[in-house]
């Protein structure tokens, strides 16, 4: 009598197998920022559904991480990310065969529904998988390969797109291939995850903030949502802009201009994870409100250098502020509610990416662009000075001495 064993790859085979393939779904992802123009111009279609076909992105990822989210606790990391990667393998092929805008809002949503079911997915594998004496490496490398991702999906697009005639060819022939070894990577990965009972309970959607969080969450919300507006800007409009706003025909700057937010709050979000999070989250506010003034004042006098910084500087505000509140909201649920405290922030930050800046494309038209840009980075403003507001009420709070009550007097029997 014979047994049969499965071979799996070294643990750290698998750990940069696994990094590799997480980053290259949002390579997928943050390529399209300088595609999405490129697509308009072979497809002529209408500046409000540019911002549609960035923002339905935000639909399809919402709706597999509040559904399938949490799935791999149950029956395991490896048939929800080969299921995903698979899904993402549809999406690279919607691009690479796109004969007009509606392949590419299709194609823009099956994506998001890959990014959100692999997620939560890959950030637990990457540690899981990685050798003991390296798990810091596997948490480090979730959170690159996110924002690294799409900032560096970004840039290479752009060149792609400035140097080669067949730009969408190559990045989706690339992807796809890139797709489809990491299925076998994913394949022969060890399992960390022993099945159980509960899945079927687990894809129905849970948000819930429990009364220890809201405070926190409450303080956070506003300016969580004015920084995923602000990536909205870069990677929805900012590579539009530069042709035109700023008159460049150069998809270099494009790329650019969609790759430098996310890069920056990439090294920002690592480089804050010593930072106290009430400091790192009013120095990120500060950051985000600077940041936006410098994109309008970019827009307003014509210098895309301006915006540039400016995004950078947003990017700053990114990394500090959403990292931070994720720090101070989570430790104050107790670990049977975080999976419904991390589905609100998730809710949050979505719809933030996606809502406004469908909102800001159907104003271009009565408006114009620059007047609309104008407005949408002003709401972010104030919705980081209404953070900025809650902060400081919560730290005067905290430094207040608390209230003594006066001691009643006891009354004895006499005796």
């Amino acid at each position: 009598m014979s047994t049969s064993r499965t071979r799996t790859l070294p643990a750290g085979v698998a750990l940069a197998g696994a990094a590799i393939t997480f980053t290259s779904m949002y390579l997928a992802a943050g390529a399209l920022t300088p595609l999405l123009v490129v697509y308009k111009e072979r497809f002529d279609f209408a500046p409000s559904m540019l911002t549609l076909a960035f923002a339905v992105y935000a639909i399809g990822f919402l709706a597999a991480v509040l559904t399938v989210g949490s799935l791999s606790d149950y029956v395991g990391r490896r048939p929800v990310l080969i299921g995903a990667l698979v899904v993402q393998l549809a999406s690279n092929l919607l691009f690479l065969f796109a004969a007009d805008v509606g392949w590419v809002i299709g194609g823009r949503i099956v994506q998001g529904v890959a990014s959100g079911a692999a997620t939560s997915a890959f950030t637990a594998m990457l540690v899981e998988v990685a050798p003991a004496d390296r798990k810091r490496l596997g948490t480090i490398l979730g959170s690159v390969g996110l924002t690294g991702g799409l900032g560096g999906g970004s840039l290479l697009a752009g060149f792609a797109i400035q140097f080669t005639s067949s730009a969408n060819t190559i990045i989706f022939v690339v992807l796809t291939v890139a797709t489809v070894l990491g299925i076998g990577v994913v394949a022969f990965s060890p399992e960390s995850v022993v099945r159980t009972s509960g899945a079927a309970r687990s894809l129905i959607p849970r948000i819930s903030f429990p009364a220890a969080t809201r405070r926190e969450f409450v303080a956070a919300a506003p300016v969580v949502a004015a920084v995923w507006m602000l990536a909205g800007l870069s990677g929805g409009l900012a590579p539009s802009m530069v042709r035109s706003v700023f008159h460049s025909d150069s998809s270099l700057l494009g790329g650019f201009a969609g790759f430098v937010a996310p890069a920056v709050s990439a090294v920002i979000g690592l480089a804050f994870a010593g930072v106290a999070p009430r400091r790192a989250m009013t120095i990120g506010i500060y950051a985000s409100i600077i940041g936006a003034a410098g994109i309008i004042t970019g827009v307003l006098v014509g210098s895309l250098a301006v915006m540039i910084v400016g995004q950078a500087v947003a990017g700053v505000g990114f990394g500090a502020s959403f990292t931070a509140s994720l720090r101070l909201i989570f430790p104050l649920a107790a670990a049977h509610q975080r999976a419904g405290v991390v589905a609100g922030i998730y809710l949050v930050s979505y719809l933030a990416l996606g809502v406004p800046i469908v909102i800001e494309g159907q104003l271009v038209g009565p408006l114009g662009e620059v007047p609309a840009v104008f407005w949408y980075t002003a709401f972010t403003i104030l919705l980081a000075l209404i953070s900025l507001i809650a902060q400081r009420r919560i730290t005067r709070a905290a430094l207040r001495p608390p209230v003594r009550m006066p001691l009643r007097a006891k009354v004895g029997k006499s005796g």
